[in-house]
């Protein structure tokens, strides 16, 4: 078997107050939307800001920073990886990609 990575890595601030839930076993988990940004040059040489947004799910754990803490504006470092989910509206199957974070720190300036 080929040897594979799946692997991304984010630092951005939190779009909204993040939606905490719990699991039936009693795990919390965050979801929250994280917008990155990088300066791209368009084509009359303009440099323009172009955002991102990520979709992130966060379980309660030893390298998930507290999740008292993270709030909109909030500047996060995310490691993490790529799930895609499927699910079905009107007969059609839809795709959402997400990052399921392994560490999350928040990021103060300097």
């Amino acid at each position: 078997m080929e040897l594979s990575v799946n692997k991304v890595e984010l630092m951005g601030r939190v779009g909204a107050d993040p939606r905490i839930g719990q699991s039936e076993e009693g795990r919390k988990v965050m979801n929250f939307n994280l917008a990155t940004g990088e300066v791209v040059k368009t084509t009359d040489g303009t440099l323009k800001e172009e955002t991102t947004w990520h979709r992130i799910v966060a379980w309660e754990g030893k390298d998930i920073a507290s999740f008292d803490t993270v709030r909109k504006g909030s500047r996060l470092m995310i490691t993490g990886k790529i799930r895609t989910n499927v699910f079905e509206k009107d007969g059609q199957p839809r795709y959402i990609q997400e990052v399921l974070a392994q560490t999350l720190k928040e990021v103060t300036s300097s």
